[in-house]
């Protein structure tokens, strides 16, 4: 069982725990092709996602990071969900780290006038398509994307959740 958790702002001094997390989950759990290399927005997580409407989050554990989410502000009052990884040991209900990081994204994008969240995903994270289904998301085809939504080649499936 975990410790508690706190959910906080990401600083730059995460910078290679939260690569080694998001990298680690991708390529090793999933099976994902993809290095930190082919996500050079890792690298920027500031100037990429903290302007703006934008954040990114962290749920740490003794300073430990065992959670992400990044909202990143598209314009016309609406974000993108990225980047929400939660480390094995630190997934279900029980422990509740996706919940309220999720929870956190949602708060500051009402709190900053967003009106819609949209995110992409792989069929391979079928858990992920629960728990964003069971929290309001919808499933939309990628022609109801908006233009600014950043697609990624690895996204097969893609929600709205309309705030």
């Amino acid at each position: 069982m975990e410790s508690t958790f706190v959910i906080d702002v990401f600083r730059p001094e995460f910078c290679n725990d939260v690569i080694n997390l998001i990298v680690g989950i991708q390529r090793d759990e999933f099976g994902v092709a993809i290095s930190a290399e082919d996500q050079p927005d890792l690298a920027a997580i500031p100037e990429i996602y903290q302007k703006g409407a934008g954040n990114f989050w962290l749920s740490l554990v003794d300073g430990n990071v065992t959670g992400t989410v990044a909202l990143m502000d598209i314009g016309n009052l609406e974000g993108a969900l990225r980047k929400m990884f939660v480390a094995p040991k630190a997934r279900g209900k029980d422990v509740g780290v996706a919940q309220q990081l999720l929870e956190t994204l949602l708060n500051w994008a009402r709190e900053h006038s967003l009106q819609r969240i949209y995110l992409g995903t792989t069929d391979a994270f079928r858990a992920a398509h629960r728990f964003y289904e069971k929290n309001g998301f919808e499933q939309v085809s990628p022609d109801d994307l908006p233009t600014a939504f950043p697609r990624m080649s690895q996204d097969t499936r893609y929600y709205r959740l309309k705030l």
